[in-house]
């Protein structure tokens, strides 16, 4: 790609938001003097910027600048971006809520069983920036919504044909007990509403957002915990059942939580849509992801590793997941004599104090750290996260973090490892931010700076010459980066028609094989019928059966674009090939010596190049929304074809329902497959054209409004020298970079 090279000076430039021409800017008049000089007494204090400064230092001393040149330091905001999601898997009483607390530096900051109690609520922890309390947002279903949720689960408390499923049937009276009380699940609907707790649920209902907020810990801890926890010894009274989704703001955590949100995904078998839904789309927004399990059953526990295997294609492919920690927990939970006799360790190694059983904790923190990753390397999940500082293994003590008489260094519980992984991240982000906003100043004063030349005729006419080129070299740009996604597109075409192909061949057999097992069909009855409830999807409670038929109906599309998938939109690293890489490439500023090195090329350049590369780093962010979109439309037009025949097959009871179930979805499937698949095709390669669309007219409306923005005039107002100040924001750029 020839027309893509580019000679560009050493800049360190980051994405802004906002757009400002220098007609538009009010130039402090006491600044300015006769001509292009000014007074620069003001200086004395910011000509030597001594490292090292913070952040904040950084873009205050950049705000300040920007409101000596301009008089207003607010037409720049610092911006924002989605923050980084760390995702938690694990059951309840594996540890979460200890670790979390340990992590953010106070005992029993979090109540036990808030993470992984028996609900399916998304539950997520974050900073509070605003005030020193402790806060809570628990989003809350709408009347409607739970009235519907309240039909079904007396549906499957009430079914007492040979299709009820076990599961479906103690969640259900797990939530009727614990919103109303013993024995509520005898009753009928009808009698439940004239309880006087069903009235003052439907007064909770009437608000969608419940806040909780205090600055004393014990009473907030009391306060939300009939929201997120469940006691099956004192049932009523929890309202857990209403809950979406739980944020809580934690005060003073600043350094660790500023740009990151901790996600806890717990694995449940709530077949509520709604909460299904809401799961899976939080899912495909980890960038990271943290297994939880107990050191003694971080090898033989299937449930982190089941429920990660089932949520591969959200994190992958289907997301933006970079890297997975696996965490052991409870590490000072040891039976020293017990582990000497199993791990054979000999004796005259081991000494007879109270160190022995810090030399057994360490000695089985290394083991399982080694079978941990032995067992990672054997995986499925391998294939997707591919170099080795991808996945780490930790074994953490939040007990002895806090205790010191446990005899383990805080080093040696690996908390401080986990807090300087979140510390790192949230400093990144920062950097990352901070250089963004010092971009925006710079690009403001090199408007300025471009336009302080006297108009003459000379100048007016090499800036029409300049305008010219960047406009030739945008079009000829964008058609190299057009001939880019047509080759992509013709890829992926070939590859989804052999899916399609594959397809067609295998669905009914693979259908049969899911839904028609060659084995006892006792209880299997159950979890059909589950599965058509539920839109073709069943995971048991404990997570021991999972079965997704609209994800094996799309396995052969997905098995023939994941290899193009990795490469066109990596997670991580260069392929040759990404959207990213070719996006990064693409520039309109090309070598050129038809123009003579001058001051008002370079500050137009500089400016350009900001712009460039500010909608460039956007576009990459977008990009990796679109691309989760785009892999998901197979299975969600899968679905859609399907749902009418989920619906049928639902509704079908009684004697002999199962066979006729399992008729209607392979007759089905059988019947609209050739157009299924192929109405899949067709959504994931016009999603890709939309994609590549809007990648191009991003960049062209983005730039051309650059070039317009570049040929702005001062000539109605004093202009004045920033030549120095822009120095200062390049040196502020030089820490930023170190």
């Amino acid at each position: 790609m020839e027309a893509l090279k580019k000679n560009k000076p050493p800049l360190l430039p980051v994405p802004s938001q906002s757009r400002t021409c220098s007609d538009g800017l009010s130039i402090d008049p006491t600044m300015v003097s006769q001509g292009t000089k000014r007074k620069r007494d003001h200086e004395s204090s910011h000509s030597n910027i001594e490292p090292p400064l913070t952040t904040d230092m950084i873009t205050e001393d950049a705000r300040q600048i920007l409101k000596r040149v301009t008089k207003n330091s607010n037409q720049i905001n610092i911006g924002s971006r989605k923050k980084a999601t760390i995702g938690i898997f694990g059951k309840s009483g594996e540890g979460k809520s200890s670790l979390l607390s340990a992590i953010l530096g106070k005992k029993d900051l979090l109540p036990s069983g808030c993470f992984g109690a028996c609900t399916a609520v998304v539950t997520q922890v974050e900073a509070n920036l605003n005030d020193s309390n402790y806060k809570a947002e628990i989003e809350l279903f709408s009347q409607e919504e739970w009235e519907n949720e309240l039909k079904d689960l007396f549906r499957n408390i009430k079914d007492e044909s040979e299709d009820r499923n076990d599961d479906l049937f103690e969640i259900a009276v797990e939530k009727i007990t614990a919103l109303y009380g013993v024995d509520a699940d005898q009753k009928t609907l009808e009698e439940l509403k004239n309880d006087e707790r069903f009235a003052e649920i439907k007064t909770y209902l009437s608000v969608s957002k419940k806040i909780i907020s205090s600055s004393n810990l014990s009473e907030f801890t009391n306060d939300v915990a009939s929201y997120i926890q469940h006691s099956e010894s004192s049932s009523g009274g929890w309202y857990w059942p209403l809950v979406k989704s739980v944020t809580i703001m934690i005060p003073d955590c600043r350094e660790l939580l500023e740009h990151i949100v901790l996600l806890d995904l717990p694995g449940t078998g709530d077949c509520n849509k709604i909460r299904d839904d809401l799961w899976k789309s939080k899912l495909r927004e980890c960038s990271s992801v943290w297994i939880v399990s107990a050191i003694n059953r971080a090898i033989t526990d299937r449930d982190p590793w089941g429920i990660l295997k089932h949520c591969i294609e959200e994190l992958g492919p289907g997301g933006k997941c970079k890297r997975i920690n696996f965490i052991c927990t409870k590490t000072d939970e040891i039976n020293t004599a017990a582990y000497i006799r199993s791990a054979r360790l000999p004796r005259d190694q081991i000494s007879e104090d109270k160190d022995q059983k810090k030399a057994c904790i360490l000695h089985r923190n290394d083991h399982a750290k080694t079978r941990v990753k032995e067992k990672f390397e054997n995986s499925e999940i391998k294939k997707i996260f591919i170099t080795d500082n991808q996945f780490q293994v930790f074994t953490v003590s939040s007990d002895a973090f806090f205790d010191h008489n446990l005899n383990l260094e805080s080093s040696e519980t690996e908390i401080p490892k986990l807090q300087d992984d979140l510390r790192n991240l949230n400093k990144s982000i920062n950097r990352e931010l901070t250089k963004d906003y010092v971009n925006k100043v710079k690009g403001t004063l090199l408007l300025i700076q471009s336009g302080q030349l006297d108009p003459d005729k000379k100048t007016i006419e090499m800036k029409v010459n300049i305008r010219n080129k960047f406009e030739e070299n945008l079009r000829s740009s964008l058609i190299e980066l057009d001939k880019y996604f047509d080759s992509i597109y013709n890829e992926l075409e070939q590859h989804l028609s052999k899916g399609v192909e594959e397809s067609v061949q295998f669905c009914v057999a693979s259908t049969k094989a899911m839904i028609a097992p060659n084995k006892d069909g006792r209880g299997f009855h159950k979890i059909l019928g589950a599965l058509c409830k539920n839109y073709g999807c069943y995971w048991s409670k404990n997570w021991d059966v999972v079965l997704d038929l609209n994800k094996t109906l799309a396995k052969y599309l997905h098995k023939y674009i994941d290899e193009d998938f990795l490469k066109i939109f990596p997670v991580t690293g260069k392929t040759g090939k990404s959207v990213q890489e070719q996006i990064d490439k693409f520039s309109i500023i090309q070598s050129d010596s038809a123009y003579p090195s001058c001051d008002i090329l370079h500050y137009i350049q500089n400016f350009i190049e900001i712009e460039e590369t500010k909608l460039k780093e956007a576009l990459n962010r977008d990009i990796v929304d679109m691309k989760k979109d785009i892999y998901s439309s197979i299975k969600i037009t899968i679905l859609n074809q399907m749902a009418s025949c989920y619906q049928q097959a639902a509704a079908v009871t009684g004697t002999g329902s199962m066979k006729i179930k399992q008729d209607l979805l392979i007759s089905t499937v059988d019947n609209i497959k050739q157009d299924m698949f192929n109405k899949a095709k067709v959504e994931v390669l016009k999603m890709f054209n939309n994609l590549k669309l809007d990648v191009k007219n991003a960049l062209e409306s983005g730039l051309q409004e650059a070039i317009e923005c570049s040929q702005s005039q001062t000539s109605k107002k004093k202009r004045m020298d920033v030549s120095r100040e822009i120095e200062q924001l390049e040196r502020l750029l030089d820490q930023l970079s170190d």
